[in-house]
């Protein structure tokens, strides 16, 4: 995995955490003492040289009143499309990467979907607030929306509000497969 990348999201997580403790009136010393690292490991992120982990995301996210997914996020980021490689392990094909985040406050369900050829799943709209991210994992997946269709291949995922009719429609000649949480 290309290191320009990880320094591309350690620059975002960098400004964020910069901008959010600013706003909050926090000196670095007190960041640090709130999150349980240190003074110069503050000072690295800001600066972004320090290359910390993932838990510390959070614990710092934690400490500022924030989310994970706010720090890593580049600024002009939205959340249904982050796309950020965020861990690279040492072989070439080891990676995780943050597509996309939505709220949730009571519950998520997670769900493998299968469409066979010309079938199709409609959708009544779930309450104010609930959201649903789609995973394509086989075949090619059109989600009809009242905000707007999307035709998903394998591997492209959507992050969309349920509170509308949507309908789950196989646009493919083989069988269609994915992976769905839904988020209330």
């Amino acid at each position: 995995m290309p290191s320009e990348k990880l320094a591309e999201v350690l620059a975002h997580v960098g400004a964020n955490v910069r901008r959010r403790r600013g706003r909050l009136g926090l000196s670095q010393q007190e960041l640090a003492d709130a999150a349980g690292i240190s003074r110069r490991t503050v000072i690295n992120l800001e600066a972004g040289q320090a290359n910390v982990s993932l838990s510390a995301i959070d614990t710092l996210a934690a400490a500022l009143g924030a989310t994970f997914v706010d720090l890593v996020s580049a600024p002009t980021a939205i959340p249904a499309g982050i796309d950020e490689v965020l861990w690279t392990g040492s072989g070439a094909h080891s990676r995780a990467t943050l597509l996309g985040s939505a709220p949730a406050t009571r519950e998520a369900q997670l769900w493998t979907w299968s469409l066979g050829v010309g079938d199709r799943y409609d959708a009544n709209p779930d309450p104010a607030g609930w959201h649903e991210m789609v995973l394509v994992t086989a075949g090619r997946l059109r989600i009809e929306r009242e905000d707007g269709d999307v035709t998903l291949d394998t591997g492209g995922y959507a992050i969309y509000s349920s509170a509308q009719r949507y309908s789950y429609v196989n646009a493919g000649d083989v069988p269609a497969a994915c992976v769905r949480i839904v988020l209330s």
